[in-house]
């Protein structure tokens, strides 16, 4: 098939985290990077693509891995440490889609989810080259601002911090109103540890852009780190009206909401993050059995360790889990 011969369009199906820029690159590891990529091609007619190339780059733009899929397959990257990748659809040897995702849990090993939809459409004008959209990770800057930008985001990668605030902060000086850059400047402080600057970065990020999802996720993360669950609630149940389908993103609010010891609150975000990644989500399971454990509601406490096992079968204390549902299922 001729690549130019039709339009590709591309929407996102949200399943997970994603943004313009990560939380911090240092620390953590061992997360799974996976999605389902459905594209609809009965618009199309004659030879159809056998399979696409999924690509997962660094933020320094090398390959982390690469995975060919069918138009109805799925890709997995395993053992990814904290930090921003750029996931990148190509076929034929042409990028026709490309989104930022953010991979940041601060203690435990996570899965993320990602889906792919694409659209195969004939132009309706002369044939044009495939073009990707991602409108939440989109902000329109200067020639120059955006050289700036990509500096800063390269001296990041590279560990090079002091030149990554000088490119940002110049930008900034220029446009104070671009979100994206308060949001990279968030991120600079965070791997550096400057928390209050990183917070106040990210709310200058949303000042301007109140529905930015990256930077209410970012906001909302921090705060959870730093235990502060009252104030992290808020951010983080913006975002999630901005990407209620973010099985991690519910996961999380019911963690925090078991922090601050609110159990009734978290329940129905914990059974939302499994009903939209049922495959996944094992950590769902084990939080809303420790819930039931607490309440005496043993038996319903073996079934969530039930079905914890299921998705964890290597689960080093397994035998000890396998005792209480013997011990307490109902039969």
């Amino acid at each position: 098939m001729n690549s130019g011969s039709l339009l590709l369009l591309v929407m996102i199906l949200i399943g997970g985290p994603v943004c313009g820029r990560c939380l911090a690159q240092a620390g953590g590891g061992g997360h799974i990077l996976y999605g389902d990529v459905t594209v609809d091609e009965s618009r199309v007619t004659g030879v159809k693509p056998i399979s696409y190339d999924i690509i997962l780059y660094s933020l320094g733009g090398q390959i982390v891995n690469r995975q060919k899929v069918s138009s109805t397959g799925r890709y997995r990257f395993m053992n990814l440490n904290n930090g921003q990748y750029d996931l990148v659809v190509e076929l034929e040897n042409t990028e026709i889609a490309r989104m930022r995702v953010d991979i940041m849990s601060p203690t435990i090993k996570t899965d993320y989810r990602q889906d792919i939809s694409l659209e195969w459409r004939a132009p309706t004008t002369a044939p044009a080259k495939p073009a990707s959209i991602s409108v939440a990770d989109y902000y329109k800057r200067s020639s120059a601002n955006q050289k700036l930008f990509e500096k800063a985001q390269s001296a990041t990668d590279k560990k090079k911090y002091t030149e990554a605030d000088t490119f940002l902060k110049q930008l900034l000086a220029d446009d104070p109103n671009d979100f994206q850059a308060w949001t990279e400047l968030g991120t600079l402080n965070l791997i550096q540890q400057n928390l209050s600057e990183a917070e106040k970065a990210y709310l200058r990020a949303i000042e301007v852009r109140p529905k930015f999802f990256l930077a209410l996720l970012a906001l909302g993360k921090l705060r959870a780190a730093q235990k502060k669950y009252e104030e992290a609630i808020s951010p983080l149940i913006l975002a999630l009206e901005i990407q209620p389908t973010s099985a991690s993103l519910n996961f999380l609010i019911g963690e925090t909401y078991l922090q601050l010891k609110k159990g009734s609150k978290a329940v129905g975000y914990l059974y939302e993050a499994i009903k939209l990644d049922p495959t996944g989500m094992p950590e769902a399971h084990l939080r809303l059995a420790a819930l039931y454990h607490g309440a005496g509601l043993k038996d319903k406490a073996a079934m969530e360790f039930e079905e914890f096992l299921k998705k964890k079968p290597d689960y080093p204390d397994r035998k000890k889990l396998e005792q209480y549902i013997a011990q307490n299922k109902k039969r």
